[in-house]
This record gives structure tokens, C-alpha cells and sequence, in this order.
């Protein structure tokens, strides 16, 4: 089974009542447009209201993980970091890559608020088109799940450690 079928397998995860912050990148826009509609269709059907979908678009994968912090510190409950980066012929790609990834990463650990991590890190457009809607399904739903899910399990962790203290 698939991870998007495991999740749409389990009805108990919902969206219903949460903030979602989703951070695009506009490079590479053909892909990360599908990733981003994903992530939306998948959010929407876990039961948010679309209202509470907060969408900001930026120019390439380093500027998201700013973006992304900016908007969990405005009162996102997670966030969904979307973003395509194709191997080329320089360093380059690593480079940011690594970069995207510390700094979602930091950010989650710094304010205790999940991310839903829809980069994709690829050796061509073919790979990133089989992700963004294609063989291996749309991974910008897969991390809305993810941040929906997480955001749901801090949520019962937290209750019970305040409830344990009383």
C-alpha cells in the first residue's frame, strides 16, 4: 500500500478547524503548480476550510524555508514546503538541497510546528512529473497528509503531558 493510500485508508485524520500554511516555489512552476494543487485537493478533502488555506509563492526552494517560518509564526498550525530542484551539471544542486532541508528542518524543531516536507530533489523533469501527479502519485498531498497528521499528533502528545502535570 502506498502512503497515500494508507493515509486515505484512515479516516480518523482531519483537517477540520486547522490553519495550513502551504509555501510554493515558482521555479520550476509546471511542477510545483500540480504539487500545489495536491497539497490544496488533499487538504480540502481531509476537511479544512478552504479559507484557512494560507498559499504564499516564492521564486525558488532557498527562499521556502523563510516563507514557511513566517507563516507558522503568524498562527499556521503546519505547513506544506513545496519545491523542485533538478540535478544539473554544477554543484549547485546540492547546495540548495541541503540548504532547503536544515532549513525546514530548524524551523520545526525551533517553533514546534510540523512541516509537510513536498520538495523534490530529482535527476530530471521526467522524475519530478512522475511525483508531481504522475506514477508515483502527487507528492504535495502525500506532505499535506504528513503536516495534518503531525499537527494532530502534537496536539494529543501535548494534551496529555498538560494533563499529566495537573
Amino acid at each position: 500500500m502506498s502512503q497515500a493510500a494508507a493515509y486515505a485508508a484512515n479516516p480518523g485524520i482531519s483537517a477540520k478547524g486547522l490553519r495550513i500554511g502551504i509555501v510554493t516555489a515558482r521555479w520550476n512552476g509546471d511542477v510545483t503548480a500540480i504539487l500545489e494543487k495536491g497539497a490544496v485537493g488533499e487538504l480540502k478533502r481531509l476537511g479544512i476550510d478552504e479559507r484557512d488555506i494560507q498559499i504564499a509563492r516564492v521564486a525558488g526552494a532557498f527562499e521556502v524555508p523563510l516563507a514557511v517560518k513566517a507563516l507558522l509564526e503568524a498562527g499556521c498550525d503546519g505547513a506544506v514546503a513545496i519545491a523542485v530542484v533538478i540535478r544539473g551539471e554544477t554543484t549547485h544542486y546540492d547546495h540548495v538541497c541541503g540548504a532547503v532541508e536544515r532549513g525546514c528542518t530548524q524551523t520545526q524543531l525551533e517553533l514546534g510546528k510540523p512541516i509537510g516536507f513536498g520538495v523534490l530533489t530529482t535527476e530530471s523533469l521526467e522524475q519530478a512529473m512522475d511525483r508531481a501527479g504522475g506514477a508515483h502519485g502527487n507528492k504535495g498531498a502525500e506532505a499535506a497528509q504528513v503536516a495534518v497528521e503531525m499537527v494532530r499528533l502534537l496536539e494529543a502528545v501535548r494534551a496529555k503531558r498538560e494533563i499529566k502535570i495537573t
